[in-house]
C-alpha cells in the first residue's frame, strides 16, 4: 500500500509537472488562447494537452466527512493523459440556452426541485423559472443530459465546430488546472467564497432550512444562483468549474474507476441510462464541492441545480 501512494504522488507530481506552467502563466495563457465561434456563442479557452491522476486522494473522502454510500466512488486513483481540446469559460447562461430553445423549439416539461424532505417534480418550474430569482447572465438550470447534448449539437450544426459534452476525465482535468488538492485553490473548504458559489453564509440568510445544512464559513454573496464569472478563475482561465450549478459530462455511470479509460476518452460502457455529473451547486455544502466528487443522474430528468457547459474538440493543425 506504501509503494502504492508513493506511485500516485509521483505520478501527481509528473502530471503538474507535464504542464510545465505555474497557476498565473496558465491563466495568462489560457485568455490568449481564447475564442467564440459565432455572436452568442460560448466563449471558449484552448486547454492543453497533459497528464494526471484521477480521483479522491487516500483519506480525502473520510477527512471530509463524505458519507459512507457516496465513498469510493472516486477510487481507484489512475493516471490519465488528455489531449488538447476547448472547454467553455462560463457555464451556459440562461439567455445562451434562451436562443437555442426559440431557434429549435425545444420543450421543457417539469423540473425536480428540492422540498426540505425530498425530490419532487414540479411541472411548473422549468429553465425559465427553476424556483429561484435569476437573470440571463446565470447558469441555466433545470436542463436534461438530453437537453444538454441537443444544445451542443445545434452548436455543431450552426458553426460547423465539433461541439459536445466533455468527457468525465477532461471535466476534472480542466478543474483541477494543473493542482492536486482537494479544489483547485487547495484544501480549505472555507476559503471558497472566493472562487466558488456553494452553501455559505449567503445562502443560510435566504434559503428555507439552510440552517440545517453543513455551509461554508464565508459569504460568497449570493444565496442562490450567480451571474458566471462572477468569482476568482482556476489556472486554465475557467470560472464556476465548481458550485454555481453541477454539470452534465458524456461519461455513462459506473460506480467506481475500475477499467476506467486513461486516454480522456468518455466511459461508453456502463449505465448508460445514467450520465456522471460534476462540480456541485449553489446550494451544497463544501464536501461535494471537489475536483474528485461525482454523481450519476438519469439523462432524462430536470433538476433545479443541474446546467452544463460545452467542450470542443481541437481542430488546430
Amino acid at each position: 500500500m506504501r509503494l502504492v501512494t508513493t506511485l500516485l504522488a509521483a505520478l501527481a507530481h509528473a502530471g503538474a509537472l507535464a504542464l510545465s506552467l505555474s497557476d498565473a502563466r496558465l491563466a495568462a495563457a489560457a485568455s490568449a488562447h481564447s475564442s467564440s465561434d459565432c455572436a452568442g456563442c460560448p466563449e471558449m479557452v484552448a486547454i492543453p494537452a497533459g497528464r494526471f491522476v484521477m480521483g479522491a486522494a487516500p483519506g480525502e473522502e473520510e477527512r471530509e466527512g463524505l458519507f459512507e454510500d457516496f465513498r469510493r466512488r472516486s477510487e481507484p486513483q489512475h493516471a490519465v493523459s488528455v489531449r488538447p481540446y476547448w472547454m467553455a469559460k462560463h457555464e451556459v447562461t440562461r439567455g445562451q440556452y434562451r436562443a437555442f430553445v426559440e431557434a429549435t423549439g425545444r420543450a421543457s416539461g417539469g423540473c425536480f426541485m428540492w422540498t426540505g424532505d425530498d425530490f419532487r417534480m414540479d411541472a411548473a418550474k422549468d429553465w425559465r423559472n427553476p424556483g429561484y430569482p435569476q437573470h440571463d447572465d446565470h447558469p441555466v438550470a433545470c436542463v436534461s443530459w438530453e437537453d444538454a447534448t441537443a444544445y451542443a449539437a445545434w452548436l455543431a450544426r450552426k458553426t460547423g465546430k465539433k461541439y459536445r459534452l466533455p468527457s468525465e476525465a477532461e471535466w476534472e482535468y480542466a478543474a483541477r488546472a494543473g493542482t492536486t488538492t482537494t479544489r483547485f485553490w487547495g484544501d480549505d473548504a472555507n476559503a471558497a467564497c472566493a472562487y466558488a458559489n456553494g452553501a455559505d453564509l449567503a445562502t443560510l440568510s435566504h434559503v428555507p432550512r439552510a440552517p440545517e445544512w453543513t455551509y461554508a464559513r464565508c459569504n460568497d454573496g449570493h444565496a442562490y444562483t450567480a451571474p458566471v464569472g462572477s468569482y476568482r478563475p482556476n489556472g486554465f482561465g475557467l470560472h464556476d468549474m465548481l458550485g454555481n450549478v453541477w454539470e452534465w459530462t458524456q461519461d455513462c455511470w459506473n460506480v467506481n474507476y475500475i477499467a476506467a479509460p486513461v486516454d480522456g476518452s468518455a466511459w461508453a460502457t456502463g449505465d448508460c441510462f445514467l450520465r456522471t455529473v460534476r462540480g456541485g451547486s449553489w446550494d451544497d455544502q463544501p464536501l461535494g464541492l471537489r475536483a474528485a466528487y461525482r454523481v450519476g443522474s438519469p439523462v432524462v430528468i430536470r433538476v433545479y441545480g443541474r446546467g452544463f457547459r460545452v467542450a470542443k474538440d481541437d481542430e488546430r493543425p
